[in-house]
């Protein structure tokens, strides 16, 4: 079984910023992660943050990788998808 599957991709309409997309996603087949939002590196590429939450003055994950590894496939897989479903015209 795939770590990460079932990834649904919601580009943004405008590509002028930052923040591209939002991701939706099964992890290990057992757990649905949504609202990861897909933002443009200053120097090409993407990265991923997951949903926060303020407690007072500080923002919460969520959710998160707690580790490199399930953190840098589910980064993989869901950025694959990405550019899939955008096309290299919008690649950074």
């Amino acid at each position: 079984m795939n770590l990460v599957s079932e990834v649904q991709i919601i580009p943004l309409r405008s590509y002028d910023g930052e923040l591209v997309a939002f991701a939706n996603f099964t992890l290990a087949g057992a757990v649905r992660c949504k609202s990861v939002a897909i933002l443009r590196r200053l120097h090409g590429g993407y990265r991923l943050t997951y949903p926060t939450r303020k407690l007072g003055s500080k923002h919460e994950n969520y959710y998160f990788p707690i580790n490199n590894t399930v953190g840098r496939e589910i980064e993989d897989v869901v950025i694959a998808e990405y550019r899939h479903v955008v096309g290299a015209r919008y690649d950074g």
